[in-house]
């Protein structure tokens, strides 16, 4: 975590930086400073400070280090359980025709996306309740 901090500090340097240089060029170049681009880099600052100070207080507040920070660490001591994922299931693509009709309905016809609506519940109704058994098996 400490490196995570070190590098969003360096960003932040490096997008205050990019700011001030940003500002003073659009300011010699058209004599007027051009406020999106000043906004904008600034507020970038200011976003990569908060992250770095917000990672920098949990760091101290925990004491604890990520996997990543230890160097007797190994490859595998960062991997977190992903959950269980259901090999020969049908309805992920039944959801995503779904969606692609939903998205197909709103660029040509919105009466198209009715019927999307209809198919993405069943099949997100039919995911979700894919491994029940006994009086609701599917």
């Amino acid at each position: 975590m400490r490196a995570n901090v070190n590098l969003f500090w360096i960003l932040a340097g490096f997008f205050g930086f990019s700011a001030g240089l940003y500002a003073y060029w659009s300011w010699a170049v058209y004599s007027a400073s051009e406020p999106v681009g000043t906004v904008a880099l600034t507020l970038t600052t200011v976003l990569a400070a908060f992250i770095a100070f917000y990672l920098g207080r949990v760091h101290k507040a925990q004491g604890a280090e990520l996997p990543e920070d230890r160097l007797d660490a190994n490859i595998d001591d960062g991997d977190a359980e992903l959950g269980f994922f259901s090999p020969w299931s049908w309805w992920p693509i039944m959801l995503a025709a779904a969606a692609a009709l939903l998205f197909l309905g709103l660029a040509i016809g919105f009466w198209i996306a009715f019927g999307a609506v209809v198919l993405g519940v069943i099949s997100l109704v039919g995911w979700v309740f894919e491994y029940y058994r006994g009086n609701f098996a599917r």
